[in-house]
């Protein structure tokens, strides 16, 4: 879709188009779908809340800035919607800091060979409180302070749950490694090696694949 076009669709959508508003939410579902994915425990919630921030969209469509890229602006409603939706549910999990948690080196994730989905569902298989804190950080490239602003948490309890979430990535992904080298491995996960993961870089780049659509 060209710019001329897309700006022409917002406008019809500031005005309550219902088609317009259709066109607007197939061209973006892939990008939006993407974003909440990483958020959500399993597709199903994943589509509640992309569903909750299209209707934010097109509340406050109005107040869109075309000065500044739109695909940015409506990622940002998907992840601060993702975030609201998982508050509840990352009070229960978000009580424990470590005093020390500055002192902590989280180091890289293993070399191992892993394709988007399989990731995927690494990351969507932590605890609502790391993989909010993960994607956040490692994913969105916020920092520990602003993470905490968003959550209302404390630093500690941001380190804290950001290096517990690679600690248990590093375990699927050894544990997939595994799996792959022994067809009687029971894993509850089907992995399929594909491509290398190194480095939070990388995972950035993979996680951030509905970004390039």
């Amino acid at each position: 879709m060209g710019e001329k076009e897309l700006q022409e669709l917002i406008k019809c959508c500031i005005k309550q188009d219902s088609k317009c508003q259709k066109e607007l939410y197939k061209a973006f579902y892939g990008f939006a779908m993407g974003i909440c994915l990483r958020y959500a425990g399993n597709k199903d919630e994943a589509a509640e809340v992309m569903n909750q921030g299209f209707f934010k969209v097109f509340s406050k469509v109005g107040k869109y800035n075309d000065a500044l890229p739109f695909k940015a602006w409506l990622g940002r409603i998907m992840i601060n919607t993702s975030i609201d939706f998982y508050r509840s549910k990352l009070k229960l999990a978000l009580n424990e800091d470590l005093g020390q948690a500055g002192e902590i080196s989280d180091g890289e994730l293993p070399d191992r060979n892993l394709n988007y989905e399989d990731l995927l569902k690494m990351v969507q298989a932590l605890p609502h409180a790391y993989r909010t804190v993960f994607n956040l950080f490692a994913i969105e490239g916020y920092s520990h302070e602003e993470i905490a602003t968003m959550l209302n948490i404390n630093t500690g309890t941001s380190k804290s749950n950001l290096h517990k979430a690679r600690q248990k990535l590093k375990e699927m992904i050894l544990k997939s490694d595994a799996h792959a080298n022994n067809s009687n491995y029971n894993n509850d996960i089907d992995y399929t090696p594909i491509i290398a993961i190194k480095t939070d870089d990388a995972l950035r780049v993979f996680l951030n694949k509905g970004f390039k659509k």
